[in-house]
């Protein structure tokens, strides 16, 4: 059926039948208006009381910081230090805030205890403990920096008060000691008086007395190393560096007993900060021993490596290993299985060791061999340059 055109006459469709939105009268108009200032006041009202938590907030947060005893350094992602508190800043100085971490941390020595540091202040030297803690959005992190002069001092009285507890055990066996070889010396000494002496029998009485006075010349100098215990030099030295030093003194008293020895380290240009001195004489004596206690044809080894962060020196052997019993008192002030020991070797070696902060460690059967393994911490010191390494990562 055909389709019957539109004449002029029709109406054309309004707006509203095409789908058009409906005008908003005035009364509408002024109703959204309410309805949007009422809505813009709440939010502004909201905002104020936020912003004035966070004013209280960080009012509290600046007190607080105040008023710890502990120095509080607030850190970006490249090191750079964004807030301290007053604790902070009578160690450091003041207007140290938007200096670099690694500069600042530079006023700090490292110590034999990791986590610990040592800083000169006008009043004296400090000991600090520090601590790092990372904030949740990662982008900043706090260090915080304890004062503990006065518990490590009480630390160091403490062991102190131990060593001379023990030196005071150790007097009855002290006199029996020094009476031995005193007397074999005076006794040997007396006989040289003796005019009918030949020049060779004469020689050989001097020799004997002079290895008796030797040998109370070593007692005493142990005894003085233990009563010593931590007043020790400290000074930086490459670890593989005291390896070597000790394989070249320790290998031909290996060789003259038909005693393999080999020396292995593992730690490249790592450093230790400590007494050198005192950390060579307790080593050689855990090889020392080794040796004399390794038959001919048996093996020692001496093993450094990185353990975590510490340096373990391990002194292995062959021998006839140690039995249980004699384990427990090996260390002991005096104790020893060898006829010409003083018995303070492994006592002023573990004395050494714990005043760097470390210990020794022993792994031993009968027939089996031995194991003495000593432990000394990395220098603390390590950490405060790593915090700023970190922070540019």
């Amino acid at each position: 059926m055909p389709t019957q055109p539109h004449s002029a006459a029709d109406p054309a469709p309004s707006p509203a039948s095409a789908g058009a939105a409906p005008r908003l009268d005035a009364a509408q108009l002024a109703e959204a208006f309410q309805l949007f200032s009422r809505a813009s006041e709440e939010l502004s009202q909201a905002y104020n009381g936020l912003q004035g938590r966070v004013e209280q907030l960080t009012e509290r947060l600046t007190v607080l910081m105040g008023a710890l005893p502990a120095g509080v350094v607030v850190l970006d992602r490249a090191g750079t230090l964004v807030q301290v508190n007053r604790a902070a800043e009578i160690l450091f100085g003041t207007g140290i805030t938007g200096r670099r971490w690694v500069e600042v941390a530079a006023a700090l020595q490292a110590t034999e205890t990791p986590g610990e540091l040592n800083i000169e202040l006008a009043d004296g030297p400090r000991r600090l403990s520090v601590s790092e803690t990372a904030l949740e959005s990662g982008e900043e992190r706090i260090l915080l920096l304890h004062d503990i002069t006065e518990t490590h001092r009480m630390r160091l009285t403490a062991e102190r008060n131990e060593r001379l507890a023990a030196m005071g055990e150790m007097v009855a066996g002290l006199a029996h000691q020094l009476r031995t070889p005193l007397a074999a010396a005076l006794l040997y000494t007396g006989n040289l008086r003796q005019p009918e002496l030949g020049p060779a029998e004469r020689t050989r009485v001097a020799d004997r007395a002079i290895e008796r006075l030797r040998y109370l010349e070593r007692l005493i100098r142990d005894m003085l190393l233990f009563a010593r215990g931590d007043s020790l030099g400290r000074q930086y030295f490459g670890v593989c560096e005291l390896a070597a030093e000790l394989a070249h003194t320790l290998e031909p008293v290996a060789r003259a007993r038909q005693v393999e020895f080999t020396s292995q380290c593992d730690c490249g240009e790592l450093q230790l900060y400590g007494d050198r001195k005192a950390l060579a004489g307790a080593l050689t004596n855990l090889l020392e021993n080794a040796i004399q206690h390794t038959e001919a044809g048996g093996r020692v080894e001496c093993h450094v490596r990185q353990a975590g962060d510490e340096v373990a020196f391990a002194v292995r052997d062959t021998g006839r290993g140690i039995e249980p019993a004699v384990q427990e008192r090996l260390f002991d002030p005096f104790f020893t299985t060898r006829a010409e020991g003083t018995g303070l070797g492994l006592a002023i070696a573990r004395g050494v060791a714990r005043a760097h902060g470390g210990e020794i460690a022993l792994e031993s059967a009968p027939g089996k061999g031995s194991t003495f393994t000593l432990s000394v911490p990395l220098p603390a010191g390590d950490a405060g340059n790593d915090t700023d390494g970190k922070a540019e990562s």
